[in-house]
């Protein structure tokens, strides 16, 4: 018996509400990644982007355990010369939660254009409300 492999036209996608309230940012961040990449369905295939679309609210609730809020340091350069910024965490959760949660996930799914093709699946939104309702997502609850 050979192996199945998807194919791009076959995948049937589907839309997942997740709410980030109290969540740690790391845990969930693995559970997305999973979804993004496919990896929770049978037919995952390592080439194919067999990921399911994934909304997450209020990720202005999302929290980092220990003291990472103070030592945890976001960096990021012009690439001109003393273009250095770092910025950490505590503060970068309350000015762009969205980027931190989405940098995050992005960092668990592949760099290449499969992944770049994965993380345009991702939608997070800083409070509860969302644009997507026409596409009748389910609510996933991540034990995170």
């Amino acid at each position: 018996m050979s192996t199945y492999l998807a194919k791009a036209e076959e995948v049937q996608r589907k839309w997942y509400v997740v709410d980030a309230e109290g969540k740690t940012l790391g845990r969930l961040a693995t559970v997305i990644a999973s979804i993004l990449r496919g990896k929770h369905k049978p037919i995952f295939t390592p080439n194919v982007d067999c990921g399911d679309h994934v909304i997450i609210i209020n990720a202005e609730k999302i929290h980092l355990t220990g003291n990472k809020l103070q030592e945890k340091i976001h960096y990021t350069h012009s690439m001109y010369p003393g273009g250095l910024k770092a910025i950490p965490y505590g503060q970068l959760l309350k000015t762009k939660p969205e980027y931190a949660i989405t940098k995050t996930i992005w960092g668990m799914l592949p760099h290449n254009r499969l992944g770049r093709q994965m993380i345009k699946k991702l939608r997070v939104y800083r409070g509860p409300e969302h644009p997507h309702q026409a596409q009748v997502p389910e609510k996933l609850e991540v034990k995170a």
